[in-house]
């Protein structure tokens, strides 16, 4: 790897460090939000899927633009836009409020994640680009390890709001770190699709590949956010967690992935994407079955399938983008990681808002019917194991040496 490369898939990394944090930090802030706002589970479910159906209406809109523009103007434009977002989440009076500043930031952040993805699969080349995902997907390692734990440390000690001040002066920084470091990425630029919208869903309709794609994505959040926005809730009433004490899940489950996802990435290079996937694709049925279904135990007991979820729905995450990424070629794939991130975002944000609907709150404070969660996210899992086999890449993808980092005149940049 280039030291062009290293720089680049560092800040990459941070970027997804942050834009992860940000989804993240408000699941586990579910019990005091819940309390904060007087809200039911359903309600709680209303937040979360709230950024994920605007990721994926304005996620849809942008994956026609996308491939026409330097991919560093978008992401100066796009993460200033999700700063804004974040930041204005911290000053959210009421939960109504807070939806509103959670579609504003799923509104950028949709197609900043999209972005991130499509400049890694257009600068690294297939045989190297698992490492790379690898790389990435740590950014969710190390947003557990150090963001999740000490946000949620924050909220504890001083309100729901301080982890967003956080995040979004941490933003502000990487913001001017973009505009210094991050060079200009053109290559793809050399043959752009210039179609209009409705060619690009039609080339899309007719792209089995890419259809079948959309639908792992698809069954893939069913097969994971049905379940995570609820883990912290049910850990606190049902499970005896304290909201402190939540931060050992993220602690830990984050730490062992910080180790295991760049493993991950590294032997799906040498094993095949397939092979690697229903691997960590079974294994992951596991946790899913035993959290969904966690009567009161020791803490430490607890942590056990918390953390094998955390290994196991991320490690099958880092060969399953890499398979996706494959069935589009770079002039079209910004476009196409935009519609498979925007539909993600939807499908995330319906498991977690169809979960809710299923999830009732008893009485004594507990979440009652999880397991019929857990139900559907194995069988959505399952469906993954046998649908990634008939999932085939786009023809042969272009090296860097065919697409190069390139750092244009500044006028290419303004333009």
């Amino acid at each position: 790897m280039t030291r062009k490369e290293k720089i680049l898939l560092s800040i990459l990394a941070i970027i997804k460090f942050v834009h992860i944090m940000d989804f993240m930090i408000m699941m586990p802030l579910g019990p005091q939000l819940m309390k904060a706002f007087n809200i039911s589970p359903a309600q709680f479910g209303a937040i979360v899927s709230s950024y994920g159906f605007s990721a994926g209406i304005f996620g849809f809109v942008g994956a026609f633009f996308i491939d026409k523009f330097d991919r560093k103007v978008a992401l100066v434009y796009l993460f200033a836009g999700f700063t804004i977002g974040t930041l204005s989440c911290a000053f959210a009076p009421t939960h109504h409020w807070l939806i509103a500043a959670r579609i504003f930031t799923g509104a950028f952040g949709g197609i900043l994640g999209a972005l991130v993805l499509s400049i890694v699969a257009d600068q690294f080349p297939a045989e190297r680009r698992s490492s790379a995902m690898g790389v990435i997907m740590g950014a969710f390692s190390a947003a557990s390890v150090l963001g999740v734990p000490f946000g949620l440390y924050m909220a504890s000690i001083y309100n729901w709001q301080a982890p967003f001040m956080l995040l979004g002066g941490i933003s502000i920084a990487i913001f001017i770190a973009i505009l210094f470091v991050v060079p200009s990425l053109r290559a793809h630029l050399d043959e752009v699709n210039r179609r209009s919208p409705v060619e690009f869903l039609v080339n899309i309709y007719n792209k089995r590949s890419q259809q079948l794609a959309l639908l792992l994505m698809v069954l893939l959040m069913f097969g994971q956010f049905s379940i995570v926005p609820y883990i912290a809730p049910y850990m606190v009433s049902n499970v005896g967690f304290t909201e402190l004490q939540l931060t050992y899940i993220y602690l830990l489950g984050g730490a062992v992935t910080l180790i295991t996802s760049p493993l991950i990435g590294r032997w799906a290079d040498n094993v095949g994407n397939v092979k690697m996937f229903t691997i960590m694709g079974l294994l992951a049925l596991i946790p899913i079955a035993l959290i969904t279904n966690l009567p009161q135990v020791p803490i430490y007991v607890a942590l056990i399938p918390t953390t094998m979820f955390f290994i196991f729905i991320g490690g099958r995450m880092i060969p399953a983008l890499t398979i996706i990424t494959s069935t589009a070629m770079p002039q079209n794939r910004g476009g196409f990681m935009t519609i498979v991130t925007s539909l993600q975002n939807v499908a995330s944000a319906a498991a977690a808002f169809l979960a809710g609907l299923i999830i009732v709150k008893n009485d004594l404070g507990q979440l009652e019917q999880y397991a019929y969660v857990g139900g559907v996210a194995i069988t959505a899992s399952i469906a993954c194991i046998v649908l990634i086999r008939y999932i085939a890449p786009a023809p042969l993808q272009p090296t860097p040496t065919e697409t190069p980092i390139q750092t244009a005149p500044p006028a290419d940049i303004r333009a």
